[in-house]
């Protein structure tokens, strides 16, 4: 007859074995093979460039390669839509951002997602300041001659962007909206080909993310009238705040993150948070983040918790300064 310890014992065992099984096979050997991580834009934008510096040493992290496929297309909305209906088995990631998970609810009252409850939130990527640039010959010297200017040619001057509900053109959008005009919009497949219309001289201006205009400003290609934040980032320390610079009611700035579709594993959201947080503490990858003006996130910040939060106060930030423009 068995002992009371015995039995104590075997069913203790038992317990450890239900949970064994309580997290699917396939989240404890999550991953077996190549992982996608969709960018809702063109290569060679904010959104593209930090996704490709931190998924590469995530991918070294996780010992499989994280493909990246951008799709394009209505604001980046096109993309997170894919996203959404992806098979939740951690394949298939997003790194969205402030335009796709925020600014396009109030922009598409007919959104085919809705980023609280069709994502689960991984990891916070960067952070990334707003500029107001424009093209190198565009007549205003500074700010105040740029409102001034701007006012004035309102129905003669356009904004380049990267699609309705994209950071770009969400930012803008406040921009004109805090200086009461409505210039020609201009939209482009990404703030990559934004970025190159307005060196080429294209278009006359656009409110861009700082990770997209460092090296052209430093290359004196365009103009940065100032960066929408309370102190200069340091990768462009000649470059004003608009506070400094006249127009302290512009405020703005973005953020990139990974999200998975909603029902993905906890354990898989686990995994890649992980992955995401030892890349984003890794010497190289933050000294590439940093010279292109991104703004690393406090540890608190990392989780998908936090995230989840982030998203939820910018969708109602974003709401009511956006909703008039549909």
């Amino acid at each position: 007859m068995m002992s009371i310890r015995s039995l104590a014992g075997a069913c203790l065992s038992a317990i450890v074995a239900l949970g064994a099984f309580a997290v699917p096979a396939s989240a404890q050997n999550y991953p077996t093979r190549t992982i996608t991580m969709i960018v809702p834009f063109a290569a060679g934008g904010p959104t593209d460039v930090i996704s490709r510096i931190v998924t590469a040493h995530m991918a070294q992290t996780l010992g499989q390669s994280i493909v990246i496929e951008n799709v394009v297309g209505a604001g980046g909305t096109t993309a997170t839509t894919r996203a959404a209906r992806a098979a939740n088995d951690g394949y298939t990631l997003i790194t969205g951002h402030m335009g796709t998970h925020a600014a396009s609810v109030p922009l598409y009252p007919k959104l085919a997602y809705h980023p609280e409850k069709d994502f689960e939130p991984v990891a916070l990527l960067a952070g990334t300041p707003i500029l107001i640039l424009a093209r190198k010959d565009f007549p205003p010297k500074d700010l105040k001659e740029f409102v001034t200017y701007v006012k004035a040619n309102a129905e003669k001057v356009n904004a380049a962007h990267a699609g309705i509900g994209s950071v770009s053109h969400a930012s803008c959008e406040l921009l004109n909206s805090i200086l009461g005009i409505k210039p020609v919009g201009v939209p482009f497949n990404g703030t990559g080909p934004a970025m190159n219309a307005l060196v080429a001289g294209q278009v006359d201006y656009m409110c861009d993310q700082i990770v997209n205009a460092v090296p052209q400003i430093n290359a004196g290609t365009i103009k940065a009238y100032a960066v929408a934040t309370p102190e200069r980032n340091p990768s462009l320390p000649n470059v004003p705040t608009t506070t400094e610079a006249g127009l302290p009611a512009f405020q703005a700035q973005a953020w990139n993150a990974i999200f998975a579709p909603k029902g993905t594993s906890p354990a898989i959201v686990a995994t890649l948070n992980a992955a995401a947080i030892k890349a984003l503490d890794d010497e190289n990858v933050r000294k590439r983040l940093l010279e292109l003006g991104s703004v690393i996130p406090a540890p608190a910040n990392r989780t998908p918790e936090a995230l989840a939060t982030l998203v939820k106060n910018e969708i109602a930030k974003w709401t009511p300064v956006l909703k008039p423009a549909t």
